[in-house]
């Protein structure tokens, strides 16, 4: 038998199911949960925790993307995030003399391209180095942008921000209201995700991942490696800005404050302790890190602690996971799931 043949055996059976087949049991069981959390979830829980998840792990996306992909780690995309934000509340209305008012319809796709400009900009700065120095000049870039919207006050209105920034009423539906910003917030993270898991094999996802691996050699091949960096940044920015709209909706502001270097290196955290190597790793990690910091209080309280020391928690899991697990929570599952087949396969082989 030939090799094609073999291959025909070996991948016949899986084309010929259909996707809907090839989604694991335990997917359905998440995507039932999730749809059907309200039902049972209270509305701290919707709006507070699952709102914020899903915000902080399309930010965390967007890095993991450039990080897992790409083989870029970056600690812009908070920055990015808050751009288009800043985008949204400038331009549309808010509780600020400054903004313009504009429709939505004007104002989300020009806080998307803004941001996209921004990401496409700075990653052109930024690809031109690799290792910490991609880092260094990812970080500069957020602490300019920080300082620069604090001492700004006739675009970015400086140290106070904007208030009162409030997503339309589309379709009749304020979005702001626990159960639709849910199901909104629940939507994006959807898209995002599975626009991730299109792109990483599409013909351009493999190809950064070929420059990840060797970018000598992809460039030798004829691609050119600086072009898919950039429109890795210019891509990944799309998920970043889309966290960043809804985490200015949820708050009903933005201020220099939302994208300090504190909430930059938070991200890089989310992204770290999920899992850099799959999409569903930063939204593991945002889920992680949201519990902790609301229940902080709850849980520092059992060890006599106070909640100020949430950050204390945070820096122990991160160094935890980097010292035993440096490919996040979901390498434990793996190496866990690894160890049940393992046992079952030589009870299998044991028995008589």
């Amino acid at each position: 038998m030939s090799v094609a043949d073999n291959l025909q055996r070996l991948t016949g059976p899986y084309e010929q199911r259909s996707w809907l087949q090839r989604i694991p049991a335990a997917w359905w069981a998440v995507a039932v949960i999730l749809l059907f959390m309200p039902v049972v979830a209270n509305d701290f829980w919707l709006f507070q925790v699952m709102g914020w998840t899903f915000i902080l792990g399309m930010i965390g996306l967007s890095l993991m993307f450039l990080a897992g992909y790409g083989g870029m780690v970056s600690l812009l995309q908070m920055t990015v995030a808050g751009v288009a934000g800043y985008m949204v509340a400038i331009l549309g209305p808010s509780g600020a003399n400054v903004s313009l008012g504009l429709a939505w319809w004007v104002v989300i796709p020009a806080a998307f391209l803004i941001a996209a400009i921004f990401a496409t900009i700075s990653g052109a700065l930024a690809v031109r180095t690799d290792g910490i120095y991609t880092i260094m000049i990812t970080l500069a870039i957020a602490a300019a942008f920080f300082y620069f919207t604090r001492q700004n006050y006739s675009i970015f209105n400086g140290y106070s921000g904007f208030n009162l920034v409030l997503p339309p009423k589309l379709f009749g539906v304020n979005w702001r209201d626990p159960m639709a910003f849910y199901y909104l917030s629940l939507a994006c993270a959807t898209l995002c995700y599975g626009a991730v898991v299109y792109i990483s094999r599409s013909p351009f996802g493999l190809a950064l991942q070929g420059v990840r691996d060797n970018p000598r050699r992809m460039a030798a091949l004829g691609f050119n490696v600086t072009a898919h960096r950039v429109a890795a940044y210019a891509l990944a920015s799309i998920f970043a800005s889309t966290g960043g709209i809804l985490l200015v909706w949820q708050n009903a502001q933005i201020a220099p404050g939302t994208i300090g270097i504190s909430a930059a290196i938070d991200v890089l955290v989310v992204a770290v302790v999920g899992g850099l190597r799959r999409p569903l790793g930063p939204f593991i990690g945002a889920l992680i890190y949201v519990l902790l910091q609301v229940f902080s209080a709850d849980i520092l309280g059992l060890f006599g602690f106070s909640a100020d020391r949430f950050k204390l928690i945070i820096g122990i899991g991160f160094l935890a996971i980097v010292l035993f697990s440096p490919d996040g929570v979901l390498a434990l599952w793996d190496r866990w799931r690894a160890r049940v087949d393992a046992r079952k396969a030589a009870e299998t082989r044991g028995a008589p």
